[in-house]
């Protein structure tokens, strides 16, 4: 039973757990190496996470939380001649466009964030709030702070003319 139901779960909340971490690291194999990590994670502690009020943003969190951990860990480490981490901006089959993941990109981390849980895993306010330790308010002051950037960058002259 416990596996089936997180075959699941896996089935239906992998492909956007993806493009929601794939939006906030930028970094088309660190999101996928994230997101296997915490399902992994997820997996272990299954009787737990499956009671979560939201288990994909469980997943998105536990990768995000993830990230920041493997971070520490290697800045620690000496790099052997300078950064050899490239960044892959193709979005390929997570479905984002390039120009919208590199837009997003741009944005500052805690932006990301929110348009992670908010946009990508189609939460609330609240929820959101609540996921990432910080006010509702807050929430919808990067989400409107990141929206304007992301319209400031992608859409053209052109577009705005037509719209008026």
């Amino acid at each position: 039973m416990k596996q089936l139901e997180f075959q699941e779960f896996y089935r239906a909340s992998r492909d956007v757990c993806l493009r929601a971490v794939l939006a906030s690291v930028g970094d088309r194999q660190l999101a996928e190496d994230l997101v296997a990590e915490a399902f992994t994670r997820a997996w272990v502690s299954w009787h737990r996470v499956s009671r979560h009020p939201a288990p994909p943003a469980w997943i998105v969190r536990t990768a995000l939380n993830t990230r920041v951990s493997w971070w520490r860990r290697r800045r620690r480490e000496v790099a052997l001649e300078g950064d050899l981490e490239v960044a892959d901006t193709s979005a390929g089959s997570a479905g984002l466009d390039p120009a919208l993941l590199a837009a997003i990109r741009r944005l500052p981390q805690r932006q990301r964030e929110v348009i992670a849980f908010r946009v990508f895993l189609d939460l609330d306010t609240r929820t959101t709030a609540e996921i990432l330790g910080i006010a509702p308010g807050t929430v919808t002051a990067h989400l409107s702070r990141a929206v304007t950037t992301l319209r400031d960058h992608l859409v053209t002259v052109d577009d705005r003319e037509v719209g008026s």
